[in-house]
């Protein structure tokens, strides 16, 4: 009796590693004038897009080499004519699909666009050819 083949073992790719962005990009339309502003919001801190505050705690990208995604998990905050501050949207903006995740007032839209200023990753270590 021959002994049966062993099935091959399946090769096993390691994900690429996401950059992690100091800076978040949003564009910004007022409704009012028609105009889209580009701004740029460092994590953690803020930027003042009219009445709206918008704060990125994370700003994920991928590697050239790999399918784009750009996301970024985003706080913001609207200061109303009394001067009350009320958070109107908290949660995670992908710029592959803004309709999906932008922030949608009656006078502005928010949504991300892309990240700048992360390192790139090292390549995983994997096996070499002819191991």
């Amino acid at each position: 009796m021959e002994p049966q083949p062993r099935a091959a073992k399946p090769e096993v790719i390691a994900p690429t590693p996401r950059i992690q962005n100091p800076v978040a990009v949003f564009n910004g339309l007022d409704k009012i004038t028609g105009r889209i502003t580009v701004f740029d919001a460092a994590i953690d801190s803020s930027a003042t897009f009219g009445a709206l505050k918008v704060t990125p705690h994370v700003c994920y990208t991928r590697p050239p080499t790999e399918a784009p995604n750009t996301t970024s998990y985003v706080d913001v905050e609207e200061t109303t004519l009394s001067n009350e501050k009320r958070k109107i949207f908290s949660g995670w903006m992908f710029a592959s699909s803004p309709g999906l995740s932008g922030v949608e007032h009656p006078i502005y839209d928010v949504w991300l666009v892309d990240c700048k200023g992360g390192a790139r990753p090292e390549a995983p270590q994997g096996p070499t050819l002819g191991e």
